[in-house]
């Protein structure tokens, strides 16, 4: 008998299963936070709203990009990096675009802005926006 080969085979779909089993729990934490983000956009707190999907794509591109997001990187140097692909990259501006001109501009975010900012969320969470070119 091939005790190897069989040992190899369990291995893999062991494996298999634990990246499935880590790909949904991050998946169901993915949902909780937008669960949380649209609550706040609900009750007009769309600035926090927003903030929250700023906190949860930079997550994502970590997830997404091991080493790419340093301690101390602005959502600027972020948003310019080279390794995001070009939809990733142009979603993840405008979510930080936002969240730059309620903080130092000063404007508000509104209900507009918080529809756009959710729909670039979207756009970054597409599996087939982050294959490589």
């Amino acid at each position: 008998a091939d005790h190897d080969g069989l040992r190899r085979e369990f291995g893999a779909q062991l494996a298999g299963a634990e990246a499935e089993e880590a790909g949904a729990a991050e998946a169901g934490a993915a949902r909780a936070l937008l669960a949380e983000a649209d609550a706040l956009a609900a009750e007009g707190r769309f600035a926090e709203a927003v903030h929250l999907l700023l906190y949860r794509s930079v997550e994502d591109i970590s997830a997404r990009r091991p080493g790419l997001v340093r301690p101390a990187m602005t959502s600027r140097e972020l948003a310019e990096a080279r390794d995001l692909p070009g939809v990733a990259r142009n979603a993840f501006s405008r979510i930080a675009r936002s969240v730059e001109i309620s903080l130092f501009g000063g404007r508000s975010i509104d209900a507009a802005a918080w529809d756009a900012c959710r729909g670039a969320y979207s756009e970054l969470t597409v599996p087939k926006n982050w294959a490589r070119a």
